[in-house]
């Protein structure tokens, strides 16, 4: 039966490129994820979008000497070019400057606020003099009260990765003069998080026995050691939402409390834009759904502890306050496989010393599924990973190309030959079988490889389920290399001069074993995957299409990345490659790199590294 699956993807910040290292923390993750299921004949439904608002937009901004919102649509156009070219299928992609989610934001507060877990309170927060403003937390800097580093931001340290308050800061200075601000007291709206606790636990609990080790012990050690504490939801800023009560104008909602509504929201956004307005509900009322939410370490806090806590908040009044009508609880996060971080040579990626691979740039070089592989097979799931360039080659060309690229092109170009560009339609004389079932002319040898190879469906399924991604793929690939083994020992190429029958049968099994590796490839190769699907002679795609919307509301336009679901039933099962079926002209998958491509991409970094 077809499930619901909610895929909740980190929204990245609209003030800097995003690199490798976001791509395989969350955004690839997701939608490897959401491609098997898809396959499965799963109700996917793949969302997120550009978080614009918040002071890492504003800084930068300032810094810029432009608007927040030039900022915020020169990186949210930057990200839609990277997703489509990497093939990252987003059911919307969308952004929280929109109409939509401002809505949704409020209604979100509105409903906390009317279960009793909002109150104001007066709090001290940093004060420029010289600047004449309180200054948000990323507008502060100093050093870490926690691990002693020395630029740590107001709002977390980027050395050790906590959540920081900034009135706690070592010398604290302004960012923008580097002046030393002073301590004054404003009123702020917090979200009772304390009322929540048990409730929070409990949840947490409930999921211990299969979140990763990472995800769970690092979220109820915090709250065991610190328990959970009002935190606050607004700011002095005049970039965001406004909070929804009259005297408040000159402050907004705190990022961190509505960019994760924005996984909801976008999900309303994208019922509506669909022409089913009501359909949002299957993925977040229905109790039978599944949300899962794919983001890097640095975030575990805020998806594992805070936004379970809004949600459970609002239980069922939040579809009072947005619709009008009686609601139930929205669905709570079933997984959030948070990914490590991964490192660049051996040190930090850091987008200030341009030491890193950026997305955009990595691809007008290179294709997307290489690097697709790559950072699927060193995939930080269980602790931090390392891109090294040498590596990178050595596994484009002895895993990708020499495992799984030559093995396609080297079958289907002898079928082309030998078979007149056919799948071999082995005769049943071959094995004496004149009134024969179907498939009786397969040998034992093939009948065990076909057996084998079909058993990926579940194997690799499992893993895929379970998000441990990377052992799914080093599932798949060591399939293809027992393929490779299958075809060493029967040597075709040799067959075909004496004994063409035993050589069709050979090639028929490779073919149909080559197709069922498509399909456990597919999630994390789909370009290449679609390539050789077509190959084989299919003529509806693996997935459906891809492609941009401009959207207008009362806050201006922006593009969004949207996906039109391909109407096929679910694929991921074993294929049923008839003989005789037409194939198209093969070709290579995959590109060869040359050595020296490794010396010339760490000189590349080496030159732009301060």
């Amino acid at each position: 039966m077809s499930k619901h699956i909610l895929v909740a993807v980190a929204w990245p910040y609209a003030n800097a490129e995003i690199h490798v290292g976001n791509i395989t923390g969350s955004y690839l993750p997701a939608d490897i994820f959401a491609r098997y299921q898809r396959l499965k004949g799963n109700q996917v439904l793949m969302v997120s979008g550009s978080d614009a608002h918040g002071t890492p937009i504003t800084v930068k901004s300032d810094a810029e000497g432009v608007g927040p919102e030039v900022v915020y649509h020169r990186y949210h156009a930057g990200f839609i070019e990277l997703f489509q070219k990497l093939g990252l299928q987003y059911d919307l992609f969308t952004s929280t400057h929109t109409e939509n989610h401002f809505k949704v934001s409020q209604a979100m507060f509105t409903a906390l606020k009317q279960r009793g877990y909002l109150y104001t309170e007066e709090q001290q927060q940093w004060y420029s003099a010289s600047l004449g403003k309180f200054l948000p937390d990323r507008y502060v800097e100093g050093t870490c009260y926690i691990c002693g580093f020395d630029s740590a931001r107001g709002d977390q340290c980027d050395n050790c990765g906590n959540v920081l308050d900034s009135t706690q800061l070592i010398n604290p200075r302004a960012k923008e003069d580097g002046s030393t601000p002073e301590l004054r007291n404003t009123t702020h709206y917090f979200l009772d998080l304390g009322k929540m606790e048990s409730q929070v636990v409990s949840f947490l609990e409930e999921r211990k026995s299969y979140w990763r080790p990472n995800v769970v012990n690092r979220s109820l050690g915090w709250i065991r050691s610190e328990g959970l504490r009002g935190r606050p939801i607004t700011r002095d800023l005049d970039w965001g939402i406004p909070v929804p009560e009259a005297g408040w104008d000159d402050k907004r909602l705190y990022v961190w409390f509505e960019a994760v509504i924005g996984y909801l929201s976008a999900a309303i956004e994208w019922a509506a834009l669909s022409g089913q307005p009501e359909a949002w509900h299957r993925w977040w009322t229905d109790p039978a759904a599944r949300a899962y939410y794919f983001i890097g370490k640095d975030n575990i806090d805020f998806h594992a502890i805070m936004w379970p806590a809004e949600l459970i908040g609002v239980a069922d009044e939040f579809a009072r306050t947005f619709e009008g009508a009686e609601g139930k609880p929205l669905t709570l996060p079933y997984d959030v496989p948070a990914n490590e971080f991964l490192n660049m040579e051996n040190r930090k990626i850091s987008g200030s010393r341009n030491w890193g691979v950026w997305g955009l740039d990595f691809l007008s070089r290179y294709d997307a599924d290489p690097l697709r592989y790559y950072l699927t097979v060193n995939m930080p799931e269980t602790s931090d990973a390392n891109w090294d360039w040498d590596d990178f080659v050595r596994r484009n060309n002895n895993e990708l190309v020499a495992t799984w690229g030559n093995l396609a092109n080297r079958v289907l170009s002898f079928a082309a030959k030998h078979w007149d560009g056919h799948v071999p339609n082995p005769s049943l004389r071959a094995v004496g079988a004149q009134h024969a079932a179907p498939n009786a002319f397969l040998r034992p040898q093939d009948r065990e490889l076909l057996a084998s190879v079909e058993a990926g469906f579940d194997s690799v399924g499992q893993l895929l389920e379970s998000v441990k991604l990377r052992a799914a793929l080093g599932e798949a690939m060591r399939l293809a290399a027992e393929v490779n083994r299958y075809l060493d020992e029967q040597a075709p190429w040799t067959q075909v001069k004496t004994d063409k029958d035993a050589a069709a049968i050979t090639i028929y099994t490779a073919l149909r074993a080559i197709d069922n590796l498509k399909l456990l490839l597919a999630p994390f190769l789909p370009h290449s995957a679609e390539a050789l699907h077509s190959m084989l002679g299919y003529h509806a795609p693996l997935f459906g299409e891809q492609y941009t919307e401009g959207i207008t509301d009362s806050l201006g336009e922006h593009q969004a990345l949207r996906y039109r679901a391909a109407a096929i039933p679910g694929r991921w099962r074993p294929s049923a490659l008839e003989g005789g079926r037409q194939l198209r002209q093969p070709g290579p998958l995959y590109k060869k790199l040359e050595p020296e491509i490794a010396e010339q991409e760490r000189a590349r970094l080496a030159g732009g590294a301060a």
